[in-house]
């Protein structure tokens, strides 16, 4: 593609393959291998429970969205729809807090991959490595879509197999004893340590928060239908296929974790995966697995800095960012988005030096709002395209939401209860306070913009 200032179409260089594995390495990353430790902790084994009911949720919300994607596969996605049908500060709002949830995302993930690197060398200070990855991964970024979604595809797959792996060696520990002596483990410590929810209904409810972050990413499938080759078909395998496929991830692998070992004894220091094979005396696939879960957080932080550079992309061809960042690169890249959030990143580098131990927490808080606010947007938007419609019209859809309206109705409910439950967990309540101030931020920037 020729640069071109005024051209508001992407190359359609992803095919169903890459969108799969974009969406998939956007939310199998820091959630699942480190964030997972503070779920346990909240929930204990019910947290399984806890996976399948936000799964549900999730699905909804991703059904809502491939039901406008394929009747319209726009770049920018939710933020073009709630543009379009609930009006401009709805789609401003939508797209800058998206391009602000990928930013503390990728914060939170190149975080992560300092932890990770502490694993075989303790002096690295977290610093210096968020600043590598980011600057690796920048790199990346500018070069073409296709490029791009060949990189991904394969940084994703290789988490992908190394779950599935894991699963399938955990299962040999648990019912053949493999690398435990010959001794069976069993699944006694899904209930044996305080019963399957030991926290009660209060720890189940309170998971949900971070169980809800550790979602964040699916929608990338909505992002990525403005460079789809075959958005009709696409779309909708993509969608229907990564929701099962997360649940079996995310319940597979945990439910094989605290059945090797005590959910209450589950640390918060580095992946709780390494920490398992350590324990059954397997130190080879601690490291091997250590390597992977790296792989995991760069994978998610990759398509975050992808949907960050979309976003900023849309926006100013909506006029509701500078128009700066509508111009395309050589090889259809919007290079300029991309090299301005990671010029925003850098912050996550100085947050790194000051305050370590902190950081996680802090960022997981921010950005389940702004998911959270995202995902809302997608619902009422969904709402508001269905009315809009004649009879005829919603007939003729290709992929609807199951159960309309109940479905969306219920996921919009379940949304607002997470955003309350996050105001009884001390260090989630921080993002409370960022929210209305980001929001106020916005509403100023869209007056000053008119």
């Amino acid at each position: 593609m020729k640069e071109n200032q005024n051209d508001p179409q992407l190359n359609r260089g992803l095919s169903n393959r890459h969108m799969q594995l974009i969406a998939l390495g956007g939310s199998i990353g820091v959630g699942l291998f480190y964030g997972s430790s503070a779920t346990i902790q909240m929930a204990g084994p019910s947290i399984l429970l806890a996976y399948v009911i936000g799964g549900l949720v999730i699905f909804t919300i991703m059904r809502a969205l491939g039901e406008m994607a394929v009747d319209q596969p726009v770049s920018g996605s939710f933020s073009s729809y709630a543009d379009r049908y609930l009006g401009h500060f709805a789609g401003f709002l939508s797209g800058w807090t998206y391009w602000f949830m990928w930013i503390v995302v990728g914060m939170s993930e190149i975080t992560v991959v300092g932890l990770y690197i502490n694993y075989w060398f303790p002096d690295v200070p977290r610093w210096l490595t968020a600043l590598v990855v980011l600057v690796l991964i920048t790199l990346i970024n500018l070069a073409s879509v296709k490029a791009y979604g060949e990189f991904e595809f394969w940084f994703a797959l290789i988490k992908v197999v190394a779950i599935i792996g894991m699963i399938i060696l955990g299962l040999l520990i648990i019912f053949f004893g493999v690398g435990n002596g010959g001794t069976a483990v069993g699944i006694d410590n899904l209930w044996a340590n305080g019963g399957f929810m030991p926290n009660g209904v209060y720890g189940l409810l309170m998971s949900l928060v971070l169980v809800m972050f550790s979602f964040g990413g699916v929608e990338l499938v909505g992002i990525s239908a403005g460079e789809a080759k075959n958005p009709t078909k696409s779309i909708p395998k993509a969608i229907n296929n990564i929701v099962w496929r997360i649940l079996i991830f995310y319940i597979g692998a945990l439910g094989v974790m605290m059945a090797i070992y005590p959910w209450n004894q589950v640390g918060s220091e580095g992946s709780p995966f390494v920490q398992i094979f350590d324990f059954v005396g397997i130190p080879a696939a601690a490291h091997i697995l250590n390597l992977v879960v790296i792989t995991a957080a760069m994978s998610a932080f990759n398509s975050g800095l992808y949907g960050t550079g979309r976003m900023l992309y849309t926006l100013a061809l909506q006029k509701n960012g500078p128009k700066y960042f509508s111009k395309l690169s050589k090889n259809g890249t919007p290079y300029r988005g991309i090299l301005a959030s990671s010029a925003v990143l850098l912050i996550v580098v100085i947050l790194n030096y000051y305050v370590p131990e902190k950081v996680f927490l802090y960022i997981s808080a921010i950005a389940t709002v702004a998911v959270i606010t995202s995902w809302m947007i997608i619902l009422l938007a969904q709402l508001k395209f269905r009315k809009s419609k004649s009879k005829e019209e919603i007939s003729n859809l290709k992929f609807k939401i199951p159960l309309f309206p109940i479905s969306t109705y219920f996921a919009i409910a379940f949304l607002l209860m997470v955003i309350v439950l996050m105001a009884f967990i001390k260090d989630m309540r921080i993002a409370l306070y960022v929210a209305p101030v980001w929001f106020l931020i916005l509403f100023i920037g869209y007056k000053l913009k008119k």
